[in-house]
């Protein structure tokens, strides 16, 4: 594995580059975690043959913050296009999870050239929060508000029970706690002004013109029982907009699911990768 930093408007990005050679796979990851969040992913996918690409936001993991301080999905897709441009990806397949499904998505409608498709794993997109014009908005505005009060407040309160939900499926936790600990231990290290500023990215960005504009092959995969974000008010809905693409629903996925249930996960993308 190959360590690069990109720097992306004053941002230094650190970036995981373990060469293959059958197609390109980006993994963007979700809030507030890091790329080794895809540490699952990263064996099963270069098992394969696969060049797989892992890299960490801006303001988390091993990245430094972003010198402009923006944390808008512009900027995050900024971001992502240079990791792309700066490595010279071509035909490319990008894997967004939760919030990375925003940088996915537009990313998708960039005349980059560079992407053979997109995979929304459990995310956010198209519009997460409710309001008078997406009343089928997972997210009430109080909700929102609330998890940045929590972070804002007691980060090291909120941040344990925000990452053992990510893994609860119903009443039940489905994963090992060695596994929510290596995740609360990803979160940890995310800068605090970065995390706050990027729950109001993923809560109150409208997707919803980009999804229709996405013409690449799309593969959504959303785990039944996720709580974080549903399926019906995010997955499913982005599904429904972006025409020809496939839909793979994990039974009993919470929203964690890329870790939850591996297998499953991982066999539904490289089917997806290997379809293109």
């Amino acid at each position: 594995m190959t360590m690069v930093k990109v720097t992306s408007h004053g941002a230094e990005l650190h970036v995981d580059d373990l060469y293959g050679d059958r197609r390109p796979i980006v993994l963007v990851h979700g809030w507030p975690l890091s790329g080794e969040a895809w540490k699952h992913q990263v064996e099963a996918f270069s098992d394969a043959g696969h060049r797989v690409v892992t890299y960490d936001r801006r303001g988390f993991g091993r990245s430094g913050v972003a010198a402009d301080g923006a944390y808008d999905y512009d900027a995050l897709t900024d971001d992502l296009e240079e990791v792309v441009r700066a490595l010279d990806l071509s035909d490319a397949v990008v894997v967004g999870f939760s919030m990375g499904g925003g940088e996915a998505v537009r990313l998708a409608t960039r005349a980059s050239g560079r992407l053979a498709g997109i995979v929304l794993a459990a995310a956010v997109p198209p519009y997460l929060l409710k309001t008078e014009d997406n009343p089928d908005g997972p997210l009430p505005p109080e909700g929102a508000d609330g998890m940045k009060a929590g972070l804002a407040e007691d980060r090291e309160g909120f941040l344990p029970g925000f990452v053992r939900d990510f893994f609860r499926a119903g009443d039940d936790v489905a994963v090992s706690e060695a596994e929510v600990e290596a995740a609360l231990g990803l979160a940890l290290q995310s800068d605090q002004d970065a995390a706050l500023a990027c729950i109001d990215s993923f809560s109150r960005t409208d997707f919803r013109d980009d999804v229709a504009a996405v013409r690449l092959p799309t593969l959504v995969v959303h785990g039944d029982a996720d709580g974080i974000v549903p399926l019906e008010g995010s997955g499913q809905r982005a599904h429904d907009a972006i025409e020809g693409s496939k839909l793979v629903v994990i039974k009993g996925g919470p929203h964690g699911v890329n870790v939850s249930h591996a297998d499953e996960f991982n066999r539904a993308v490289l089917e997806f990768v290997n379809s293109l």
